[in-house]
């Protein structure tokens, strides 16, 4: 949880491939059904050919239309039997969780918020010497993670769009200052 300049290389390679992810389900559904259905035509051309046109329409169109149709309602029947009788997704969240930095150990900013105020507030509702000490555990830890990237971003746009962020209760300036002056590289 350090504040160790990244690449920017890296990063933009992974933007790039975030922004491919986005489209590749509808390309890679259209380039399937295509591709085979171009591949299956020619095993059945032959029962299209006695009937010249349908409503006015070459039966080879008719065809093609006819056989990625039906490869699109498999997939999508392949996906429903996943969603529904399956439920394959729920173990695909859960090891998205598992692998996801910022829901085991590097905080988002609203979440370093969020604990260091239930924390405040757990060591100022009791005398408990445990609960004490569990609650500056958690403040130490909402510290840390103050001083990555994530926060600094906040910070700045905090200070941009609203008025100047204030150094927070659990925080010292340095923390502040240093999320102000990170340098954060993005071509938006």
């Amino acid at each position: 949880m350090s504040s160790a300049v990244r690449s920017p290389v890296k990063k933009w390679i992974m933007r790039q491939y975030w922004r491919m992810q986005q489209s590749q389900s509808v390309l890679s559904l259209g380039l399937l059904g295509s591709s085979l259905t171009l591949l299956i035509w020619p095993y059945i051309k032959y029962r299209f050919e006695s009937t010249p046109s349908v409503l006015g329409i070459p039966t080879t169109y008719v065809g093609l239309l006819g056989i990625f149709s039906t490869l699109i309602l498999c997939v999508l029947l392949i996906g429903f039997l996943y969603d529904r009788v399956f439920s394959l997704w729920t173990e695909l969240r859960s090891v998205d969780l598992e692998r996801n930095p910022y829901w085991t150990y590097a905080l988002s900013p609203t979440w370093v918020m969020s604990l260091a105020t239930n924390a405040q507030i757990m060591k100022n509702t009791t005398d408990d010497e445990k609960i004490q000490k569990d609650a500056e555990w958690i403040l130490n830890w909402c510290k840390e993670c103050s001083k990555n990237e994530m926060f600094a971003r906040s910070v700045q746009n905090w200070d941009k769009h609203l008025e100047t962020t204030p150094t927070f209760w659990f925080l010292d300036d340095d923390i502040m200052d240093s999320a102000r002056s990170m340098k954060i590289e993005d071509d938006n």
